[in-house]
């Protein structure tokens, strides 16, 4: 049956020996009538919601997450349930004591709109929203408002950023400069040198470096196609080798200890991975970009281009390093990869799995070096005639 409540209508059935009890989301009786007929099709098609899907969905948002995070917690990596937290960050403060039964598409459409408000790119908001999905689907909400709920449009060229060689090195140097750094000064190089992402970077373990081969394999990766063994320049092999005196200095260089071990209340434990370095990058790239802006800025000035110019120059220096990820190091060694001539296959067999729209962009980027290249061998040998100049050539037979 269905009834009346504060205008909108709700279903009231009992089947199977289970009461449904739930909100239509609609004010018109037809319309009740025909999503009664549907809600009664899908329980007998075993698509009913079980008592603790109606009794989560009940729950004020914020404790629903909650409980959504200690039941992901034995299906899903440590790092997932990190960045699902974050995730829920947002969430929790824009839904506040909503409970997941009444949400509709409505309510998502405008968390979108407002997160888009705040400058939040669609990437970010489309993974929020996908946290969101997954908790809807949980309190067995989200198959009535799906049809409606649209994923946000997501940058196509936002592949990440690569420094220009001047400012590689620069950051690298600025990264040797002081001690408390070295544990992402070696990451960094590893990131560079390997193509490896954080995760892996993290999850290396001394067993699965070989110094003596010049390889490391990585067995912990964002997929399964992730797992790869890769070769160790001298870059690389330098920085394990200083990370191998000091795990040996700390006690945490047996085999199955991680090569960056985790540290809290400053006591090292070998037997777990680090979980980040997100402070010491943003104060790596921070303290790179106020000591490349001044060095700019000092050459504008002594160059007499006045205090004005000399913003503009220290702007324009600093802007390549504005807003740089850890993650830029891969996208930095695929593209030097590419530029070098590598090929698809070595590409992919390097940085393990690669999507196609990735694996195109990277295509572009080493037809762009080949074209530089080239057009160095350029010398006039036409007789100087412009190329913009010259006839059209038809097509050869």
């Amino acid at each position: 049956m269905i009834y009346k409540r504060k205008g909108h209508w709700h279903l009231d059935v009992a089947m199977h020996g289970v009461r449904y009890r739930e909100a239509l989301n609609t004010t018109n009786k037809r319309v009740a009538k025909d999503l009664e007929k549907k809600r009664i099709a899908e329980i007998n098609q075993g698509k009913g919601a079980s008592k603790t899907g109606r009794a989560f969905a009940r729950k004020p948002f914020h404790d629903a997450a909650a409980e959504y995070l200690e039941e992901r917690k034995p299906h899903v990596a440590e790092r997932t349930i990190q960045f699902e937290k974050e995730r829920l960050g947002p969430l929790s403060k824009h839904f506040g004591e909503k409970p997941l039964l009444r949400f509709k598409a409505e309510d998502v459409a405008g968390y979108q709109s407002a997160r888009l408000k705040a400058g939040i790119s669609g990437r970010t908001v489309n993974m929020e929203t996908g946290v969101l999905r997954r908790m809807l689907k949980r309190a067995k909400v989200w198959n009535a408002i799906s049809e409606d709920v649209k994923a946000l449009p997501e940058r196509q060229d936002a592949v990440g950023k690569v420094l220009p060689a001047d400012l590689k090195r620069k950051l690298f140097d600025v990264a040797a400069s002081k001690p408390e750094w070295t544990v992402v000064h070696c990451a960094a190089v590893l990131a560079v040198s390997t193509t490896c992402r954080g995760v892996e970077i993290k999850n290396l373990r001394w067993q699965d470096v070989d110094l003596f081969g010049r390889v490391a394999t990585i067995r912990r990766s964002k997929t399964a196609a992730g797992q790869r063994t890769i070769p160790l320049n001298g870059d690389s092999m330098a920085a394990l080798s200083r990370l191998l005196e000091r795990a040996r200095a700390l006690s945490s260089s047996e085999p199955d200890h991680y090569v960056f071990p985790t540290c809290e209340n400053l006591t090292i434990d070998p037997t777990r991975p680090q979980k980040s370095w997100r402070t010491a990058w943003r104060k790596l790239v921070r303290e790179t970009m106020r000591r490349a802006g001044r060095e700019a800025a000092k050459e504008a000035l002594d160059a007499g281009r006045g205090f004005r110019g000399a913003i503009a120059t220290y702007r324009r220096a600093i802007a390549p390093l504005r807003g740089s990820r850890f993650h830029d190091l891969r996208h930095q060694a695929i593209t030097e990869l590419a530029e070098a001539g590598a090929s698809d296959a070595t590409l992919m067999a390097v940085s393990g799995h690669m999507s196609r729209r990735m694996l195109e962009h990277y295509s572009h980027v080493r037809m762009a070096a080949k074209r530089t290249a080239l057009d160095r061998l350029e010398s006039g040998l036409m007789g100087g005639l412009p190329v913009e100049n010259q006839p059209a050539v038809g097509k050869v037979n």
